[in-house]
């Protein structure tokens, strides 16, 4: 009986601890559920933001034939300030052609953009509307013709290029929000974003950069980000600017240097670019006037398979102003950037500037196009580019 009653007691100790094992187990379990909803609470609860606003930088006065004054070439500036600052610099954001900042501000298929991305990571963030584009107004007189996208070149460039195959790396894209195409609830939420815009590279250079400069001095030095045609704005800017510009993010910026490649060398034949990387002036030493003094050079042959041959200065002249700034040039795997890209970086670097080269596919991120920050991995992408400034940007 006793022998009995010490394993019926041993029994009952056993189903305790196995209880109490169930319990802890279970506790465990509901503390790293909750220690991961809160993690997640933490990245995609509600933004803490200090203060927020917009204004207008830059601009000038125009008349025509008498008529009252009319104020041109401003930049419309949508700012977040987040309640607790950790970034040194803040962050300017820039679009490219035929877009407005909503490029950074969301996606097409409603999820969180690069703007709020970096907004939870502390930085101030400064999204713009180039002028003539979006919010920023638009005057035919002063700035001359518009142009726009139809729907075909965004699905061949942006949206599904592996349905077309215009370049060898297309048929890599995968990353796009649904299929790409015209009809398609996240293509049209894309494709109302699309706006007009300016025909003359000259015009719209020289109206970012002077706009963009009186941003800076109104808000102190930052970080700037282009995406595409405006990658052109980030040189000019850091070259009037350069005690402002404290890093440059070139995301696909635009190029080769002087001559477009394909798919855009059909409709745009001839020198594109006269100052190498820009289609306004650039501050070279030796001084250059034109084109010709930097003797455009084209490689015997491309570096590797499926990359465009680079045209390179074939007399190299040096760009003081951008050799400080630190600078990262990004480009994606599926891109037609990805055939040319190669060759900015490179156009810097003789010219005195040293940069980095950040190709997607060699850190990992594989399937983007060319409009990466709207993609389905975008905050991937934004992490690394946080990543290099905190690291390159001091």
């Amino acid at each position: 009986m006793r022998m009995r009653m010490r394993v019926s007691g041993g029994t009952k100790t056993a189903a305790i601890v196995c209880l109490v094992v169930i319990v802890c187990s279970l506790a465990l379990t509901g503390a790293l559920t909750a220690a991961k909803k809160a993690s997640a609470d933490h990245s995609s609860g509600p933004l803490m933001i200090a203060k927020q606003g917009f204004f207008y930088a830059g601009g000038r006065q125009f008349t025509e034939q008498n008529q009252p004054a009319a104020t041109v070439d401003q930049m419309f500036v949508e700012y977040q300030i987040p309640a607790k600052v950790t970034a040194r610099y803040p962050l300017v954001m820039i679009h490219g052609n035929f877009q407005n900042g909503s490029n950074f501000l969301g996606t097409p298929d409603g999820r969180e953009g690069w703007a709020e991305y970096f907004l939870r990571a502390g930085y101030p963030v400064y999204v713009v509307d180039q002028p003539a584009r979006g919010r920023s107004a638009y005057n035919a007189a002063a700035q001359g013709p518009l142009a726009t996208d139809s729907a075909e070149t965004i699905e061949r460039l942006f949206t599904a290029p592996e349905r077309f195959n215009a370049w060898s790396q297309a048929h890599l894209h995968t990353q796009w929000p649904g299929s790409g195409m015209a009809g398609d609830p996240v293509f049209e939420q894309f494709r109302a974003s699309q706006n007009p815009s300016l025909t003359n590279d000259t015009v719209m250079d020289t109206a970012n950069r002077a706009a963009a400069v009186a941003l800076l001095r109104r808000i102190g030095p930052a970080v700037i980000m282009t995406h595409s045609r405006s990658g052109s704005f980030g040189w000019e800017i850091g070259d009037d600017a350069p005690e402002l510009v404290k890093g440059i993010i070139a995301v696909e910026p635009s190029g080769p240097p002087f001559y477009n490649a394909s798919p855009l060398a059909a409709s745009t034949p001839g020198l594109v670019r006269p100052w190498g990387v820009s289609y306004d002036r650039l501050t070279y030493d030796p001084p250059v006037k034109e084109a010709s003094d930097l003797a455009p050079k084209q490689e015997e042959k491309p570096q590797g398979p499926d990359l465009e041959p680079c045209w390179l200065a074939g007399s190299p002249h040096k760009l003081p102003h951008l050799a400080g700034i630190p600078i990262m040039i990004m480009a994606s795997e599926a891109s037609f950037h990805a055939r040319y890209d190669h060759c900015t970086s490179q156009y810097l670097k003789q010219a005195g500037v040293p940069n980095d080269l950040a190709l997607l596919a060699d850190r990992g991120i594989h399937g983007n196009g060319h409009m990466m920050m709207l993609e389905k991995n975008n905050l991937q992408i934004a992490a690394l580019i946080a990543d290099w400034i905190s690291e390159h940007v001091k």
